[in-house]
C-alpha cells in the first residue's frame, strides 16, 4: 500500500491525474439522510463533522457568512432568502421532504426591475471567519464557491421560472443578462476576498451550470459559447489568478460541452449522471480521462435509492474499477442523496469506496 496521504494531498494528487493512496471521497445528502446516518453511527446531533470523518470525506467547503441587512421582506409561510430573494416552502413526501421553489418574484419583471433588484454588497460578508474555518480543517481539501456560483440557468430559473429563463437566453434579453452580470460581479468579489482571507490554504474553486437533460443538451453549443462561456470564464480566470483548479457542477447529459471546459481551463467536472446520454463512466474515462478529472458518478436515482445492498456494492465497485486507473477520480454521489435511499445502502456505498478505492 502507498503511504497514507492527507485529504488535501489525496485530492490534489487525484485531480492532477496521478494515483493517490486511495480515491478521494465526498458527501452530499438531504438532511433526512444525514440524520439517519448520524443515528446509525451513534453520533451526537451536532456531530456533522464527525460523520464526514467516519465516511472518509476529504472535502470541506469554506465560505464567508452573510452579516448584512435583510434585503427582501419576509412572507408568512414562505422561506425568503435575505440576500437574493429566492422563495421556497417545505414540501412533504412519503420519504421525507425538501424546500421547493414556490413563488418566482421576477417571473414577469421588466428590465428595469431586473436591473434594480436588491442584491448584497461584498462588504456585507464576514471574511474574518475564514481563518478559523481553515484552521479547523487544515488537512482537508478546502473549496470555495458552490454549484450556485457562476450559474445562469438554474439560479435564474429559481427566481424567474425556468421557462422564462430559457426564453430570455433565446432572446438574449438585456434585463436578464444585466441581472446575471450584477450577481456575478458580487460573487466574484466575494470569492476573491474569501480566497485572500484563506492566506494560501484554499485548494479549489467550485462553480456550476446545469446544461443537460437526461437525453441531451438543454441549449446549443452556439448559445453556450456566446452567452454562458464568457461569463463562466470570469470565474475560471479568477481561480487561475490564484493558481487554483476549478470544479464545475453540471447535471444531465453535459459531456457535449466538456471540450469547451477543457479549453477554458476547467480541471474537474462534477455530477456525472451515469444514466444520462453520453455520461456512462466508461465513455467519460475513455473520451476525457486524460484531460479532465471527475467527481461523482454514483447515481442518486440508481441502486443507492432503489437497489439492494448487493446492488450498491456491485455498482460502486464497477464504477471504481473504471474510473480509478491513472487517478483523476473522486468518489461522490451525483447529487444530494435523497430521502428515499435506505440507510443501509448509503452505508454500503461509503464502505465500498473505502474498501475498494485503495490503490496498491
Amino acid at each position: 500500500m502507498k503511504k497514507t496521504m492527507t485529504s488535501r494531498e489525496r485530492v490534489l494528487t487525484a485531480i492532477s491525474h496521478a494515483e493517490p493512496d486511495r480515491v478521494p471521497i465526498d458527501y452530499g445528502a438531504n438532511p433526512g439522510i444525514t440524520r439517519r446516518l448520524m443515528t446509525h453511527y451513534c453520533l451526537e446531533a451536532n456531530g456533522y463533522g464527525d460523520l464526514l470523518d467516519v465516511l472518509g470525506v476529504d472535502f470541506r467547503y469554506v465560505g464567508a457568512p452573510y452579516t448584512g441587512p435583510c434585503l427582501h421582506a419576509e412572507i408568512p409561510g414562505i422561506n425568503v432568502d435575505p440576500c437574493w430573494g429566492y422563495q421556497t416552502r417545505w414540501i412533504e413526501n412519503e420519504s421525507g421532504g425538501y424546500n421547493d421553489y414556490t413563488n418566482w418574484p421576477l417571473k414577469d419583471a421588466p428590465a428595469e426591475t431586473l436591473r434594480s433588484w436588491p442584491m448584497p454588497s461584498p462588504d456585507d460578508f464576514d471574511y474574518s471567519s475564514i481563518a478559523a474555518q481553515v484552521d479547523a480543517h487544515k488537512d482537508k481539501c478546502l473549496l470555495v464557491g458552490s454549484a450556485g456560483h457562476g450559474d445562469i440557468i438554474n439560479s435564474t430559473g429559481m427566481i424567474r421560472t425556468m421557462e422564462q429563463t430559457m426564453l430570455d437566453l433565446a432572446m438574449e434579453d438585456e434585463g436578464m443578462l444585466a441581472y446575471t452580470d450584477r450577481r456575478f460581479d458580487i460573487q466574484i468579489e466575494t470569492l476573491a476576498r474569501t480566497i485572500e482571507a484563506g492566506k494560501g490554504r484554499i485548494d479549489m474553486l467550485s462553480l456550476g451550470e446545469d446544461l443537460g437533460s437526461q437525453k441531451g443538451p438543454m441549449i446549443s453549443v452556439a448559445m453556450y459559447r456566446k452567452l454562458l462561456r464568457p461569463r463562466h470564464q470570469r470565474f475560471v480566470d479568477l481561480a487561475r489568478s490564484y493558481n487554483l483548479p476549478v470544479m464545475i457542477h453540471s447535471c444531465g447529459s453535459s459531456s457535449w460541452v466538456f471540450d469547451d471546459f477543457i479549453e477554458m481551463g476547467i480541471t474537474v467536472v462534477d455530477t456525472l449522471q451515469p444514466e444520462a446520454a453520453n455520461m456512462a463512466p466508461a465513455y467519460l474515462k475513455s473520451r476525457f480521462g486524460d484531460r479532465l478529472a471527475f467527481h461523482g458518478c454514483i447515481s442518486t436515482g440508481g441502486p443507492v435509492a432503489y437497489g439492494t445492498v448487493s446492488d450498491v456494492v456491485e455498482n460502486c465497485s464497477e464504477t471504481l474499477d473504471i474510473m480509478m486507473p491513472g487517478g483523476g477520480y473522486c468518489f461522490a454521489p451525483t447529487h444530494a442523496l435523497q430521502d428515499n435511499s435506505p440507510t443501509e445502502n448509503v452505508v454500503a456505498m461509503y464502505e465500498t469506496a473505502r474498501r475498494c478505492g485503495v490503490y496498491e
